[in-house]
């Protein structure tokens, strides 16, 4: 673990865990919400290693675009004001620097996030299945405050072809000057249950599971949201370092 912290002068991801323990699996709650999902089991914790596990790195893709948009309700397409049907999905970002052995809160953090719609388009576009350039939905950036937490309110993610169900995030900081790109995934027993129903529902063809998609494979289980369920709304709640 200390070995995987230090040496690289790179920017790395992390995910905090509780001071007496290590966690191998990312935090997901939401208060007085049954939690849909397994829980990974901790690891024991030494007084060497620090609170906070490092997290992979993972592709951009093809559909990243720098929109500049501050907002946290990311649904809508700013130009008319149509919102993207699906599921609302709750999504808290605690974002935090490894200190030693510890995580402090960053404020002042970008968190950029972008995702397809229900159907498993993206806004902003061309792609052979659809072309949505000047459309912005499902994206948009929250600066940490004091705490390091942003929260988006967005729709559960669609699906297309050759990648599994997941949401892109970026984290940029100033000072020191650092960039890190991921994606966040779903376990696929509540995506069956969200898929199930309208709109996702109008979508046809075969849906690439977790398993089956090399990308989520790089991530070694360590980037999926547990996401709890109220009435027919999601939450999850990710916390995650830099550290450098």
């Amino acid at each position: 673990m200390l070995a995987l912290l230090g040496g690289t002068g790179a920017a790395f991801l992390a995910a905090c865990a509780p001071p007496a323990s290590v966690t191998a699996s990312p935090t997901a709650r939401a208060t007085g919400a049954a939690t849909v999902g397994a829980t990974a089991a901790p690891l024991a914790a030494t007084a060497a290693v620090p609170s906070c596990v490092v997290r992979p790195a993972l592709t951009e893709g093809p559909y990243f675009v720098d929109e500049k948009l501050n907002r946290s309700d990311i649904r809508s397409d700013p130009s008319d004001g149509t919102v993207r049907p699906g599921a609302q999905l709750t999504l808290t970002v605690n974002v935090s620097r490894v200190s030693g052995a510890s995580c402090l809160p960053l404020g002042g953090a970008t968190v950029d996030v972008w995702h397809c719609d229900a159907l498993g388009v993206y806004s902003d576009a061309t792609d052979p299945g659809f072309n949505t350039k000047g459309k912005k939905f499902l994206r948009g950036y929250q600066t940490t405050d004091a705490n390091g937490k942003v929260q988006f309110t967005t729709i559960y993610p669609g699906w297309y072809q050759g990648r599994a169900v997941h949401i892109h995030f970026k984290i940029r900081t100033t000072n020191p000057s650092s960039e890190f790109t991921s994606q966040l995934f779903f376990d696929d027993a509540v995506s069956d249950q969200v898929f199930a129903e309208a709109p996702y529902s109008q979508k046809t063809g075969q849906r690439l599971k977790n398993t089956g998609d090399g990308i989520f494979n790089d991530s070694g289980g360590k980037l999926t949201l547990q996401v709890a369920r109220t009435g027919s709304a999601y939450a999850a709640t990710f916390d995650i370092g830099l550290a450098s």
